[in-house]
């Protein structure tokens, strides 16, 4: 049996698309530049604030346009990080279940550490026993060094873990860790991502990942 789970942020344990999507658009509309739509904004996510500015903004955009867009990304979310964010349904309940089964929860997060700091306060204060999100100084996931920092931090090995998220990158980064990978259908990616990049079990709803342990 598993005795820890490490979840994914954005689109697995939260629904963040429609604030992200408001601080994209905040940013893009101070330079003159269209809106980006939903659906854009879910394709661009997932690896990074940074790549998520550099894909919304014009091809061939400079790094210092990337630079200053994303600075006013960051300024603007950072005032809007619950303005429409929610929960997924069944995901509190999912976390109330592993805490009285003594299970060890973390999050693991391309997003920047001090919003996925604010969200799991705001949102599962007491429930998480480790948040970790972007740190300049540490490579984003899939590369595998933030999971084995968060495993560190819980005391756990990796047969231990079931390593929850809803992106290929999300896979490979379980994969890289040596961790067993449930892709979650109900984020921001398809199942056949999901399945394309290597997970080992699919989760339509959150309380089959108890079934999973």
């Amino acid at each position: 049996m598993k005795t820890s789970v490490i979840f994914d942020l954005d689109g697995t344990l939260l629904d963040t698309l429609g604030d992200l999507q408001g601080a994209v658009n905040d940013a893009l509309h101070r330079r003159g530049l269209p809106p980006r739509t939903v659906d854009e904004v879910r394709r661009f996510a997932g690896n990074g604030v940074r790549m998520l500015m550099k894909r919304s903004l014009p091809e061939g955009s400079t790094d210092a346009e990337i630079d200053a867009a994303l600075a006013d990304f960051k300024a603007y979310y950072a005032a809007h990080l619950t303005d429409s964010t929610v929960p997924y349904d069944g995901i509190p309940e999912l976390l109330s279940a592993l805490r009285k089964r003594g299970i060890k929860i973390g999050v693991l997060s391309n997003k920047l550490d001090s919003a996925a700091q604010q969200l799991m306060t705001h949102f599962f204060d007491g429930q998480i026993d480790v948040v970790f999100g972007e740190h300049a100084d540490v490579p984003r996931k899939p590369d595998p060094t933030s999971c084995r920092m968060v495993m560190e931090r819980l005391g756990v090995q990796p047969e231990d873990v079931l390593y929850v998220g809803d992106s290929g990158t999300d896979m490979q980064t379980a994969c890289n860790a040596g961790l067993t990978a449930v892709g979650v259908t109900w984020g921001f990616r398809s199942r056949e991502e999901l399945i394309d990049s290597g997970a080992d079990f699919l989760a339509d709803l959150p309380a089959q990942i108890l079934m999973m342990l």
